[in-house]
């Protein structure tokens, strides 16, 4: 994996770890135990595990089904705000070990910064706009789609890194389109 490779798959998974802490984590576990698309260095390596494997089984489940119960699903945001940080700060410094020019401290910071930051856009924007306009009916589909973006990225993110580039620059131009429409809305009103 070349670096700028390395970095994609490193953004595409700490984004990932914004949107659900375990998914991404466990998909890594998976990929680098099983197979030789990812191959993680000391001490991440670690997360190989098998008992790794079945504490990530467990709190993926547990976070699935938090997020879909309502009022639970706004303590599990609570809660995730120190968790999917610290998650993509790992998966970040993991997955760009190829890389020697990025010192561990710069890559656990760039991974904090990248999921802290999905993570607060969906917790203090997206999901609190869904529950005022539909009532709460929306949480539970959102949760779903976010689960599924995690996923999918994830699993991009380390077999097809360049993807990741591509679903960068159409998720930033979505925000920056959703921003304008938003603030066109508000001068004409």
């Amino acid at each position: 994996m070349d670096v700028v490779g390395s970095l994609l798959t490193a953004l595409g998974l700490s984004a990932s770890a914004g949107l659900n802490a375990y998914i991404p984590l466990l998909i890594v576990a998976v990929i680098g135990r099983f197979s030789n698309w990812i191959t993680l260095a000391s001490p991440w390596d670690s997360l190989e595990s098998w008992w790794v494997i079945g504490a990530l089984v467990i709190l993926t489940a547990i976070e699935f089904f938090a997020d879909k119960v309502p009022a639970v699903n706004h303590v599990n945001d609570a809660l995730q705000t120190f968790v999917r940080p610290v998650a993509g700060g790992i998966l970040f410094a993991a997955s760009t070990n190829v890389v020697t020019d990025i010192h561990p401290i710069v890559a656990v910071v760039a991974g904090l910064i990248v999921a802290g930051s999905v993570h607060t856009v969906k917790s203090a924007a997206v999901r609190p706009a869904l529950t005022a306009t539909t009532g709460g009916a929306a949480n539970v589909p959102a949760s779903i789609a976010e689960d599924v973006v995690a996923t999918v990225l994830s699993i991009v993110a380390v077999i097809v890194p360049v993807l990741v580039a591509a679903v960068i620059i159409v998720a930033v131009s979505l925000f920056i389109w959703w921003l304008w429409r938003r603030s066109n809305a508000v001068g004409t009103a």
